[in-house]
C-alpha cells in the first residue's frame, strides 16, 4: 500500500524479528539489531515497520532518530513523509511540520516522531517502537539509556538498532554486533533478534564475488557496474567500510573482552559487607563517576553508584555516601582528574587513599584478573559496559593501566570502579582513636 516492493534480505528481516512467542502471543524480541552495507534499503524497511506498526498495533508512540537531530529531521522530511503521501495511506494521517515538534498523526492514535540523540531524549514519553539509524554515530550508551526506560511499561516493545559498520568511536554498535555474533554462535539470543551482512576478513575486496555476497541490494536496486565504479573511485578503507560493512578504521579489542564482562552482569546483585568507594574524573572533566566494590554472594561485586555532568554535586555526594556507608575508604587516582576533589574530601572528614602509579596498574591488573577469572559481578549497567567496550590501555613499567586520553569513551565508570574492586580488596579499615583510660578517684 505505500509502494514498496520489498527485497528478500528486507522480507526476511521482518519476517524474523516480528516472530510471535507462541507461549505470550506476544513479539519474540524486545532488542533488532541490524548491520547491512550502506544503499542497502534500510530506509524503506524502517519506514515499512514503522507505518505497518502504526496501523496493526492500535494506538502506537514510534519514534525514529539518527545521526543528529537535523539528520533525523532530513529524513523525515524528505524521504518519509514524501512516500507516505503519495501513497494509498495518505488520507490517513495528518502531518505536523513546526520544527523541534514533527510528527505523523495517525487516525487511530498512533503517533510517529523524531527526537534528538541526547540524554534527554524520550524523557516523560511512554514509547512502543524505537529505530536509531546510523547507530554507529553513537560514541555512548546515552540514546539508549534515555528511551529504553521509557518502554518498560509497554506489553510489546521493540528497539531496532540500524547501521553500517562504524569506526573505533562506534562502542555501542560495537558492543551491539559482538553480543549478536556471540549469540548467533551459542544460539541463546535472550530477546535478541541479530542481522548482519558483511565480508569475512579474509574475503578480497576488489572481487565481485565478494560484493555479491555481502551487499544484499546488489542486483536489486544496485547493479555490479555501480559497485565497480565505487570500488575504483574510493579509498579502500572507506569501501569496505560503506560497501563491504567492513570495521576497518582502527578498531582494536578492548583491554576487557566485553563478552566476558556481560557473563559476569547480575542485574539482582547485593553488595554487603565492608565496602570501598572511588572516585574518577574523564579528562575533560565532562562527567565525575563515583563506584563501589564489596562482597556480593561469595564474590566481589562493583556498582556504578553516580555518574553525572561535571564535578560540582561531587563534594556534597561523597560526603552524603561517607556519612551513611562508613566506608573502608574513598581512593583516587592522584595522576588524574578527580586528584583535585582531594583537600576538600579530606577537610570534610572522608577518608581518602590516594593511589600511584604503581598501584594503579596493580588495580587495572586486579580487575582484568577478577573478571577473566570468574571473581567478579557487576549489574550490567550500559554507562559500565561502554566504558569497558570502548576503554584503551597504556604501558607503565612493565604492567599497564586504563588510558583516559587514549579511550573512545569516558572510561571513568570503569576507573572508578576498578578503584573501589582494589580498595574493597586490598584495604583496610583504619584503626579507631584508644582513648586514654579515664581512672575515678
Amino acid at each position: 500500500m505505500i509502494g514498496i516492493d520489498l527485497m528478500p534480505w528486507q522480507r526476511h528481516v521482518l519476517d524474523v524479528a516480528l516472530e510471535i512467542d507462541p507461549e505470550t502471543g506476544l513479539l519474540a524480541y524486545r532488542d533488532v539489531t541490524v548491520t547491512v552495507p550502506r544503499q542497502a534499503g534500510k530506509t524503506t524497511l524502517m519506514l515499512c515497520l514503522m507505518t505497518w506498526r502504526a496501523l496493526t498495533f492500535g494506538r502506537q508512540r514510534i519514534v525514529f532518530t539518527a545521526q543528529t537531530a537535523q539528520d533525523a529531521r532530513d529524513k523525515w522530511r524528505d524521504e518519509h513523509v514524501p512516500t507516505l503521501e503519495q501513497s494509498q495511506l495518505a488520507d490517513l494521517f495528518s502531518v505536523r511540520h513546526s520544527n523541534g515538534s514533527e510528527a505523523i498523526r495517525w487516525r487511530n492514535g498512533s503517533l510517529q516522531t523524531i527526537v534528538a540523540t541526547t540524554e534527554k531524549s524520550g524523557h516523560g514519553k511512554t514509547l512502543d517502537l524505537v529505530i536509531a539509524d546510523e547507530y554507529f554515530a553513537q560514541q555512548d550508551a546515552r540514546l539508549e539509556q534515555a528511551l529504553k526506560p521509557t518502554m518498560i511499561t509497554r506489553p510489546q516493545p521493540q528497539f531496532w538498532f540500524i547501521s553500517t559498520a562504524g569506526t573505533a568511536s562506534s562502542v555501542p554498535l560495537r558492543q551491539k554486533v559482538d553480543r549478536g555474533r556471540d549469540a548467533a554462535r551459542s544460539g541463546e539470543t535472550s530477546g535478541l533478534a541479530y542481522f548482519e551482512w558483511s565480508a569475512d576478513d579474509d574475503d578480497d575486496p576488489a572481487a565481485e564475488s565478494t560484493w555479491l555476497r555481502c551487499h544484499p541490494a546488489i542486483g536489486h536496486t544496485i547493479d555490479v557496474a555501480a559497485v565497480r565504479a565505487e570500488f575504483q573511485s574510493m579509498e579502500l578503507a572507506e569501501f569496505e567500510r560503506a560497501f563491504l560493512n567492513r570495521w576497518t578504521e582502527g578498531v582494536t579489542a578492548a583491554p576487557i573482552p566485553v563478552t566476558t564482562w556481560d557473563r559476569r552482569g547480575v542485574p539482582d546483585l547485593h553488595i554487603d559487607g565492608e565496602v570501598a568507594f572511588a572516585l574518577d574524573m574523564a579528562p575533560d572533566r565532562a562527567y565525575t563517576s563515583i563506584a563501589v566494590a564489596g562482597p556480593a554472594g561469595g564474590t566481589t561485586g562493583v556498582e556504578l553508584v553516580d555518574r553525572r555532568t561535571g564535578g560540582d554535586w561531587v563534594i556534597g555526594r561523597v560526603v552524603q555516601l561517607w556519612d551513611r556507608w562508613s566506608p573502608i575508604a574513598f581512593v583516587v587516582d592522584m595522576a588524574g582528574p578527580a586528584s583535585t576533589f582531594v583537600p576538600d574530601l579530606e577537610a570534610a572528614g572522608v577518608r581518602v587513599i590516594r593511589t600511584n602509579s604503581r598501584e594503579m596498574a596493580q588495580a587495572c591488573g586486579r580487575m582484568f584478573d577478577a573478571v577473566l577469572n570468574d571473581k567478579l559481578a557487576h549489574r550490567g549497567q550500559p554507562e559500565l559496559t561502554a566504558a569497558v567496550a570502548g576503554a584503551a590501555k597504556r604501558k607503565l613499567g612493565d604492567a599497564w593501566a586504563f588510558s583516559r586520553s587514549a579511550s573512545s569513551v569516558d572510561i571513568s565508570p570503569l576507573v572508578a570502579a576498578t578503584l573501589a574492586l582494589w580498595g574493597a580488596t586490598t584495604l583496610e579499615r583504619e584503626a579507631e582513636p584508644v582513648s586514654p583510660p579515664v581512672f575515678a578517684y
